[in-house]
């Protein structure tokens, strides 16, 4: 059991995120079909939640499984390559509002594509990573993912280059354009 000071470790902070994301999908759903702001609203932020979450499963969670898991190569793409689908419907969702024919289909799509990747991390993915990484590892890695998620785009970019180095690299400067963005139109609030 972690102390109220310490960070939450890697597998913990990223179990507590698919919980938050996994209720806004349940407030979304009990309002299915209204044309609502705050369907427009839930919406937009299971996006943001979902991108920052994703950068940092990609810039931290997946090195460390190709690293220390030995399938974690293939471990890692196939995460990855759920991860660039979800971000194509992410991308559709963020140009449709809830009075748009498609826009509770694409909700449904994009819920369903992040329970059944949820299911594979949980229940495959992360036991065997608890197995092969030391808690004070996992501990560190929680804490850079939070600092890493700070500074994250906000808004999925498909066409901008992946990989985890790109990722570093771009990741900030486009988060601060992204929250630019959100502060200007008043998105995510």
């Amino acid at each position: 059991m972690r102390k109220m000071s310490e960070s939450p470790d890697l597998i913990d902070l990223l179990t507590d995120q698919h919980r938050d994301v996994d209720l806004l999908f349940y407030q979304l759903a009990d309002i299915t079909g209204e044309a609502s702001a705050e369907a427009l609203v839930l919406g937009r932020r299971v996006v943001i939640s979902l991108v920052t979450h994703a950068i940092g499963e990609e810039q931290h969670l997946y090195p460390t499984v190709r690293r220390l898991l030995d399938d974690g190569e293939a471990l890692a793409d196939r995460e990855v390559a759920e991860h660039d689908q979800a971000e194509r419907a992410m991308r559709d969702l963020e140009a449709l509002r809830p009075d748009d024919e498609a826009f509770w289909p694409t909700v449904r799509d994009l819920r369903e594509m992040v329970r059944q990747h949820v299911e594979e991390e949980e229940q495959e993915l992360f036991p065997r990573l608890r197995a092969a990484c030391p808690d004070n590892e996992l501990r560190r890695l929680g804490a850079k993912v939070q600092q890493t998620q700070r500074h994250a785009p906000t808004r999925p970019h498909p066409l901008a280059p992946s990989g985890e180095a790109s990722l570093a690299l771009l990741g900030p400067a486009i988060g601060l354009v992204d929250r630019l963005r959100d502060a200007a139109t008043g998105r995510g609030h």
